[in-house]
């Protein structure tokens, strides 16, 4: 079998995904625009071959690598980069080399672009969000009217895009004003402001769709805030099996189930986004229920894969070459699950502990820490450190003490 891993040196931990695939017996022909004397080490060693584009954005460079390798090695069976910015290329190579494993570009608009993503949630039985699709000035009169539907503020934010850059509230007509005077890049999304907590549906599914390993990621601090506002953060990882104090663990489960269905999601590990509710919204739904947001085709970002690990004491990373290998999972899932938490300090801010400190106190509880790269850091923060516990309590705690402030 022969994969195609478009990118596989950014993020820099993605040597893992190329690992397991060729502990499989996987052909892993990696491209890239990073030379290869830069490659990670294990990544080297784990690629079967790698072809250095310089520039990925060059369509004819990447379909003549893709030929080189389908040349010299046989029929491509996968071609995929695991992130969110090569989506599109993903399907394009796909279409042009025959590929079926995958989306192709004529399905790009409902996984792409946030608008669109709504029908299929729908489909799928989870609420959304009201909004409005702004193209630039034409549109602000009926965005006047929508504000009279759903009260300010309102949410507005790239129709499609990626992360939280440029995403922010309007809470006043000046603001709104504010807005309509610039020439928009591209469409946006305005919907009704939620005032809710961000709970995700995270896993791996087989080609029928079906769901073979999950767990939830929650973020009682926006993204948006933390880009927007200079705030630190925390998240959490929790496996089904744990309980959970902010959504109804067997509803949600069941619906990203059916989400997951309906997108047409196969093959791939997935990041499904959701609100719940902090407070009744009229015309939404009631406090704790949730409600869709956007759905990403590839795993959570930063180094949340290794979180999962350490919280269900299994490899996500063999999971899915399980999956590309076999169509099925042949690692154990059994194992003890923990609260996983992720918590983060910011360089602008001023901590009581340091990381010696926070190792100490808490010891083989601390499983991973480290710094973000700067295009990561200024969405995630600068240092982050993950530890595991058996209570939601014991997490709490550890978090307070991580970002507590001088």
């Amino acid at each position: 079998m022969n994969f195609v891993f478009v990118s596989p040196n950014f993020p820099t931990r993605y040597f893992k995904w190329v690992e397991s695939l060729r502990f499989r017996g996987i052909n892993v022909l990696g491209i890239g625009d990073t030379p290869y004397g830069d490659l990670h080490p294990r990544l080297v060693a784990a690629l079967n071959e790698y072809y250095f584009v310089p520039n990925m954005a060059d369509n004819y460079a990447m379909e003549r690598a893709v030929e080189y390798f389908q040349n010299k090695y046989g029929k491509i069976d996968f071609i995929e980069s695991n992130n969110e910015w090569w989506l599109e290329e993903d399907a394009r190579l796909r279409e042009k080399f025959g590929v079926t494993t995958g989306f192709h570009p004529s399905d790009m608009g409902h996984i792409k672009a946030k608008s669109k993503m709504k029908e299929y949630f729908k489909a799928g039985g989870a609420k959304t969000m009201r909004y409005l699709l702004i193209h630039g000035k034409e549109d602000k009169e009926a965005a006047l009217k929508f504000i009279e539907e759903v009260g300010y503020p309102v949410f507005v934010k790239p129709d499609v895009g990626v992360g939280a850059g440029d995403s922010y509230s309007i809470k006043t007509p000046e603001a709104l004003d504010e807005f309509f005077e610039k020439t928009l890049p591209e469409p946006y999304i305005m919907e009704e402001f939620v005032d809710g907590r961000i709970v995700s549906f995270d896993g791996i599914c087989n080609s029928q769709g079906d769901v073979v390993f999950c767990c939830t990621d929650h973020f009682p601090v926006p993204i948006d805030r933390v880009v927007n506002e200079g705030l630190d953060h925390v998240y959490y990882n929790v496996p089904f099996d744990l309980p959970m104090i902010d959504v109804n663990a067997e509803e949600f489960e069941r619906v990203g189930r059916a989400v997951v269905k309906a997108f047409g999601i196969k093959r791939r590990f997935f990041h499904i986004e959701f609100f719940v509710l902090n407070q009744d919204k009229p015309g939404l739904g009631k406090k704790d229920d949730f409600v869709a947001l956007e759905c990403n085709m590839r795993a959570p970002g930063g180094y949340t894969p290794d979180l999962i690990d350490y919280g269900s004491s299994v490899s996500v990373y063999d999971i899915y070459a399980d999956v590309i290998a076999y169509d099925e999972v042949r690692v154990d899932l059994h194992k003890k699950k923990y609260y996983g938490v992720a918590s983060h300090q910011k360089d602008t801010l001023s901590y009581r502990h340091n990381e010696q400190e926070i190792r100490a106190k808490f010891g083989d509880h601390v499983k991973m820490s480290g710094r973000y790269p700067s295009h990561i850091a200024t969405v995630m923060c600068d240092f982050f450190i993950f530890a595991t516990f058996e209570t939601y309590e014991e997490a709490q705690e550890f978090d307070r003490f991580v970002r507590a402030k001088r």
